[in-house]
């Protein structure tokens, strides 16, 4: 019998994927056990000394008793995301296997030095229990996201700044193993580590709301309006539904702000539309969205969820997502700065691998000019030594000489 997870998912029988054909060539690499995990609160320690609790892993064990004769079918939007109930299946399963320390291990700096080998393991894993139309490369990049994070997590929690490297080395997680823990805590705690954090807490820093869709998609979200409305849902109205609370109140003051900025321009615009008929209202939700929060990043698209780029929405000729003059300008400017740091790193570790080079040059000259010390010093001490055994032998043969002698 089915298990209550898997009730009313699309189960379809075990036929190859739809792009398997033009996928990479699949290598086992180490073990592929998936770890058992808990799917129950736990708590965390919060860096103020107090603790949270949070839920804990999930184990999917529905998913591993389905029959190896079916799979779990995961349709796409138009964008090529993952939507349905399936897709949050899916996501709970990439999650798990990015824990996976045999299968993707953590002691690499970043997923772009991960081996291919082992990103192909994970994806095939996942094929054995999915029917896929989602493509290989979105299903690798989400892998790649679930494994920074679960490395952040584990970060947050095992590698405690507040002790020795030692101590550090010694916290090993549950379930770790030690030598990717070291090799992961040495990085850290290199200047390397350091700065690269310093990078993602500015980063961070500067993200002023976060969604309330937990762990569904954007994409999800809004398919499922969709279809409980029978309309499309905007990216205006998205950013509504995923920002708010179950009170309907804003998530934080910051996206409260948004909301009420959107909420005006988009009125400006209807109010000019009901006297202007030049106006177009069909892309007012791009065009107010760009004028409150600025330009679109390159790459992404806001409200849109992973793996939605730019052309995809609005298309290769729109510039709806492009900069202005003085946007482009100061982002340009903002890429020099950056270069420019990047380059006051290099000359300090430049400086820095110099001073430790003429340290250690130091340290062997004095340690040469002791070994030179020492050896002369025990060669005056055996010259010393020689000279008395010297003047012994010639105090023994003059007093054999005496005794020689007649007596007078």
């Amino acid at each position: 019998m089915r298990r209550r997870r898997l009730r009313g998912l699309s189960i379809v029988q075990n036929t190859p994927n739809l792009e398997e054909g033009s996928s990479e060539q699949q290598t086992a690499v180490g073990s592929s056990n998936v770890p058992e995990t808990l799917d129950e609160p736990e708590e965390f320690q919060t860096e103020n000394g107090g603790t949270r609790r949070v839920r804990g892993r999930t184990l999917l064990s529905d998913l591993y008793d389905l029959d190896p004769a079916n799979r779990v079918k995961v349709s796409r939007n138009t964008y090529g995301q993952p939507v349905g109930s399936e897709a949050r299946l899916l996501a709970g399963y990439i999650g798990i296997l990015a824990q996976n320390a045999n299968m993707l291990p953590i002691n690499y700096e970043s997923w772009h030095h991960m081996p291919d080998s082992n990103k192909n393991q994970a994806l095939a894993s996942i094929k054995d229990r999915f029917a896929l139309e989602v493509s290989d490369n979105y299903i690798k990049k989400t892998l790649g996201k679930k494994w920074r994070d679960n490395k952040s997590t584990l970060k947050k929690q095992y590698f405690k700044k507040d002790i020795s490297l030692e101590e550090k080395l010694r916290n090993v997680p549950p379930g770790m193993l030690r030598y990717q823990w070291e090799d992961a805590v040495r990085f850290w705690n290199s200047k390397k580590g350091e700065d690269r954090e310093r990078v993602g807490i500015s980063s961070r820093q500067k993200q002023k709301f976060t969604h309330t869709s937990g762990s569904r998609s954007f994409a999800s979200v809004a398919e499922a309006e969709e279809v409980k409305s029978g309309q499309k849902v905007g990216r205006l109205q998205l950013f509504e539904i995923t920002h708010r609370k179950k009170d309907g109140s804003p998530m934080t003051s910051e996206a409260g702000e948004i909301m009420e900025k959107l909420k005006d321009k988009k009125a400006e615009y209807e109010a000019t539309a009901s006297t202007d008929s030049s106006v177009n209202l069909e892309n007012i939700d791009n065009r107010i969205i760009t004028e409150v929060l600025g330009p679109e990043r390159y790459g992404r698209v806001r409200f849109q969820g992973s793996g939605v780029t730019p052309t995809q929405y609005f298309g290769s000729g729109s510039q709806q997502y492009m900069p202005s003059g003085s946007q482009a300008k100061a982002e340009v400017q903002r890429l020099r700065d950056q270069m420019a740091q990047m380059q006051a790193n290099t000359v300090e570790q430049i400086v820095e691998v110099q001073r430790k080079y003429e340290e250690l040059q130091r340290q062997l000259r004095a340690e040469a000019a002791e070994r030179e010390a020492a050896a002369a010093a025990r060669e005056a001490e055996h010259r010393k030594k020689y000279d008395d055994l010297q003047l012994q032998l010639q105090q023994m043969m003059q007093m054999f000489q005496q005794s020689q002698k007649p007596p007078s």
